[in-house]
């Protein structure tokens, strides 16, 4: 995979690419992603949604980088025996006793087999990408120190993105910032109420976008 994202042409490409081919569930990006990512110098334009999708996606592993594989994110996973082909119950024609004993073996070989599988592949960890708005109380609110305050929260899942300010009227300007979570860490009604809590300088919060990944 190879694209030129310096260029709008190629963030169209790139965009187009990301279209026809989606991320399968349990996806992991590759190094060839961090290496696109990285020749990115912010986030892209939102009329380019693959691409800013796939981004918001690829900031959340920013921790990781180093560690991702070196293989393409495109690779089909291996393929690997149907679970459901396993037999678990013997032939009619075997004897009771004997049948129950095959059959317990088979169970507990089934169930071991598929622990295992579970264990290699690692489980799937759900993801959503969040786009707040976070208003202020007038036009004399610190806006920077209001972005700190709002950064400084740090919970197990969160991780904060690219913010920026959107004129409301009156002179007034409020917080649009994203935040990638982990659905199971993470709980939105938490993440709020630590936000207003700074009321010096927070009016209120919304919820403009919230997008599974």
């Amino acid at each position: 995979m190879s694209f030129d994202l310096s260029s709008a042409s190629g963030l169209e490409s790139f965009n187009k690419f990301l279209l026809d081919n989606s991320y399968a569930a349990g996806w992991v990006p590759s190094q060839a992603d961090v290496a696109l990512f990285k020749a990115l110098a912010a986030a892209p334009d939102a009329k380019f949604e693959n691409v800013l999708r796939w981004w918001n996606n690829l900031n959340s592993y920013s921790s990781e980088f180093t560690s991702l594989p070196a293989g393409s994110a495109s690779a089909a996973p291996a393929e690997e025996e149907d679970d459901d082909d396993v037999d678990l119950f013997g032939d009619d024609d075997e004897d009771d006793e004997e049948a129950e004993r095959v059959k317990a073996e088979r169970v507990a070989a089934y169930n071991a087999r598929k622990a295992a599988k579970e264990e290699k592949k690692g489980k799937v960890i759900a993801k959503s990408n969040i786009i707040l708005d976070i208003k202020p109380w007038d036009d004399e609110t610190p806006l920077d120190k209001m972005e700190e305050c709002v950064r400084s929260i740090e919970m197990d899942g969160l991780l904060w993105g690219t913010a920026k300010l959107i004129a409301v009227g009156y002179g007034i300007k409020k917080l649009q910032i994203t935040c990638v979570i982990e659905d199971d860490k993470v709980s939105m009604d938490d993440l709020e109420e630590q936000i207003v809590a700074f009321e010096d300088f927070v009016q209120s919060m919304d919820i403009v976008a919230f997008n599974k990944i």
